[in-house]
Order: structure tokens, then sequence, then C-alpha cells
């Protein structure tokens, strides 16, 4: 008896000793996978309540001021009487609430992209500042209107659109940093799958000397969870695994599913946010058409039609119809290249009537590729860059000649050139130009901001290698290259 108590409480103790060898490596292993976790946690939070804080400035603030101004220079904001001031109509206000918000974000964040998006978006609000108090000086003096209402328009207007654009490219690179955030979680999780594979490898050999029944209960699901773990390391993010064995391994893979299923739904609504912001963005850029063109060829028809000339006006009509039903598309961003090439040509004959003297113009673009698609928008903003600062600065007849054709040496892509034979540019302003479209210094006037929108469209519809390139020379004209695959 003495004996068998004494195997007894021998093989007891082994197998005490066993199971803390193999329990203690898992519970380090878990401590240190829950620190790391909770740690991204943090830094998953902050950049979700950062994108949340600064959402509800993108879809306000714009709107806010803009309104808030009118009703100043219009009195129907009391401003000028400090007793009728209403607390939600103060400007000044707005802005400084505004201003100190995205300091403190500025202050908090580590990413040297994104402090870069709030410095130039604290700027903005200090000139924004400025000009709002340019305004309520007027006010305060009385009288001013209209050169209030311009400033307004062209001053205040400009501002908070150019406000909610780095706050839409803030979020845009927050965004970029979550995703930043779930490549680091990734690889994360596998380094701990790897860690917990070699662990559950080392108690597998233990417990086999142990007891087969042991074993056998262990493995099991051990294995189950693997086989789950590897599916997930692969990137499938549908996986589950679901145990029954009422111990630590059915609470480790309710975890695991939980982690998982955690993970799709972020990875998910970072997609839609980053489908959502683009599509947007693209969308508010396609639909900005300068209203003085409309203006102007409006003021054509009735010079038309009041010289008698019914005929000549039912023609503009019928071109201004359809450049603007091009324009609309039913709302589709893309075209065919067989419409875009009528787009353009509804524009230069409407511009051909009220500039008939120095204008001619002739569009080549080769049968084989009338039926792949373009973005709308792309070729016209060009031509009219070419015949408002090359053409009408030129003395004498001027023409524009658009080409297409599919390149030569990759029938992949697609090439436009739009060429005149206007005034041209000297290499420094050539220089400027080029570098307004690449995006690297913000333009001062309506020069070159037609292609500086084409060549952001076209990056972000198909990438930062296709776009715009122009040459020119000062007395000979200019030539615009435009680059796009064939789809």
């Amino acid at each position: 008896m003495k004996i068998e108590k004494k195997r007894s409480s021998k093989i007891q103790s082994k197998l005490i000793k066993y199971i803390w060898i193999c329990l203690i490596p898992l519970i380090i292993l878990f401590s240190i996978a829950i620190v790391r976790l909770y740690g991204f946690y943090q830094q998953y939070d902050l950049l979700v309540r950062n994108i949340t804080s600064a959402n509800e400035y993108n879809m306000s603030f714009k709107e806010s001021m803009d309104e808030m101004m009118y009703k100043i220079i219009i009195g129907s904001a009391n401003w000028t009487n400090a007793s009728e001031k209403l607390e939600n109509e103060d400007p000044k206000a707005l802005i400084a609430e505004a201003r100190v918000h995205f300091e403190n974000l500025r202050n908090k964040t580590t990413e040297d992209n994104v402090r870069a998006d709030l410095t130039a978006l604290i700027k903005l609000m200090g000139i924004l500042d400025e000009r709002v108090d340019d305004i309520l000086i007027n006010v305060e003096e009385g009288g001013h209107y209209d050169e209030n209402i311009e400033m307004l328009d062209m001053n205040i207007r400009t501002l908070t659109s150019l406000i909610q654009e780095d706050i839409q490219k803030y979020i845009y690179d927050e965004a970029q940093n979550m995703e930043m955030l779930r490549r680091q979680v990734a690889n994360s999780i596998l380094i701990t799958i790897r860690f917990m594979i070699l662990g559950l490898i080392i108690i597998l050999v233990v417990i086999y000397f142990l007891s087969r029944r042991l074993s056998h209960r262990i493995t099991e699901p051990i294995t189950e969870l693997v086989n789950v773990t590897e599916r997930f390391a692969g990137g499938d993010f549908t996986v589950s695994c679901e145990l029954d064995s009422n111990d630590e391994m059915e609470n480790l893979a309710d975890s695991f599913n939980s982690m998982v299923k955690e993970i799709e739904n972020l990875i998910e609504d970072i997609h839609k946010e980053q489908e959502i912001a683009k599509d947007a963005e693209l969308r508010l850029l396609q639909e900005q058409i300068n209203p003085h063109f409309l203006y102007n060829t409006l003021d054509a028809i009735v010079w038309a039609a009041e010289a008698g000339e019914n005929q000549k006006a039912i023609q503009i009509i019928k071109e201004l119809s359809s450049f603007f039903r091009i324009s609309l598309s039913k709302g589709e961003s893309q075209i065919t290249i067989k419409n875009e090439r009528e787009h353009v040509k509804n524009y230069l004959e409407i511009q051909r009537y009220r500039y008939q003297d120095i204008l001619d113009y002739e569009i080549d673009i080769n049968d084989d590729i009338l039926d792949y698609h373009i973005q709308k928008l792309t070729l016209q903003p060009i031509v009219e860059n070419a015949l408002y600062h090359g053409i009408k600065n030129k003395r004498g007849g001027g023409r524009i000649r658009v080409e297409g054709y599919l390149d030569e040496n990759n029938d992949k892509e697609i090439v436009f050139k739009i060429i005149d034979n206007g005034i041209g540019m000297e290499e420094e302003d050539l220089d400027k130009l080029r570098r307004i479209i690449s995006g690297n210094i913000v333009m001062d006037d309506q020069a070159g901001f037609g292609m500086a929108n084409v060549e952001k469209r076209i990056e972000m519809m198909y990438g930062s290698e296709y776009g715009i390139k122009v040459d020119s020379k000062y007395q000979e004209g200019t030539t615009v290259t435009v680059r796009i695959p064939a789809l």
C-alpha cells in the first residue's frame, strides 16, 4: 500500500510539474499577445476618434461658415449690435474652435504626412480668419455690400472649399495609417501563432509520454485550431474554429473567432471608407464646370437672335445641348472616346462662333479607339486652356489640333495630344504650370486649374504612371500630351 501510494504521489507530482511546464509558456505567450493587441487597440481607437471628429467638420464646416458669412453680409445676422448677436452665428468663434481642434490633432499625431496635412489646414484656417476680419470690418463700417459679396465668393467660399479638401486629405491619410496598423496587427498575430505552434508542439510531445488519452483530448482541438489559424494567416478572414472541449482551448477558439471577426469588420470598414472618399472626390472634381462658358454662350445666342441670324442661334443651341448632355452623361463618370470627341467638337464649335476671326481647329482621333472609355471632361479642360491662355494671347489666327491614337510601342495605352500655335510659354511659366499640375504648389489663379483637375482625376482612377505632360515654347505654341490605359 505504501509503495502504491508513493508511486501515485510521484506520478501526480510529475504530472503537475509537466502541466505547469506546458502552461507557463502559454500564459506568457497569451500575456504578450494581449498586451500587444491592447496597444494596437489603443492606436486604432485614437485613429477612429480622430477620423470621426474630423469628418464632423468635413460635413458641416464649409456649409456653416458660408451661410453664416452670407447672413452677416445681408444683415440677417446682426453683427454690428453686440446685444443682438447670436451665439451660433459667430464665424470667429467657429474658426477658433476648428483651429484649436486641429491643432490638438496635430500635437497628438506622430505621422509626418498627417502633421503636414494638419499644418496646411491650420494655415488655411488662419488665412480664412483674416479674410473674415476684412468682411466684418466692412460690415461694421456700413455699406460695402457689393465688395463683401465679391469677397464672400472669391475668398471665403474658395478658402472653405480648400479647407474641406484638406480635411478630406487628412481623413484619407489617417485611413492609410489605419491600413498600416492593420498590417502590423496581422504581422503580430502571425508571429504569435508561430510561437503558439512551437509551444503546442512541445506540449504535445510531453503529453504523449504522459498519456495517450490525454494526448488525444488535447491534440484534436489543437490540430483544428492550427488549421484554422493557417487559413487565417493565408488571408481567409471567413474562418471559424468551433470546439467543444470545455477547457482553455475552447476559450482560445472563441477568442480567435472574435478576433478574426473584428479584424474582418475593420478591414471592410476601411475599404468602404476609402472607396467612398475616393468616389466622392472624383465626382466633385468632375462637376467643376466653368459657369462663364455657359453665360458667354447664352450671350452669343441672344446676339445671334437679335441680329436676325436665327439659323446660327439654332446651331449654337444644338451644340450647347449636346455639350451638356455629354457633360452630364446620366451621372456616369466614364464615357466612350467617341462621346469625348463629340464633347470637344461641341465646345470648339461654340467657341468658334465667338472667336471666328482667330480660332480654327482640327480633330484627328483614330477610329480604332473610339469605343474605348475615358473619364468625361478629360480633353475639354485642356482645349479650353489652349484657347484662353494660348490662342487668345496671340495676335492673328490661331489653330488647335486634337490627336488621339494607340501608343505604337504599347497598344494597351492611349495617347492624346492637344497642340496649339498660340503664344506659348517661357521656361519659367512652363515650370510653374508643371508644378501646379503635379500638385507641388498651390495655384494662385485659374491658370492651370483645369489641367491640374484632369491630372488629379487620371491619377486617382488609373494610377500615377498615367497623366499629363506639357511642352511649350514662347511665340511657337504648346503641346499637351495625355496618356491613359486602353480600357
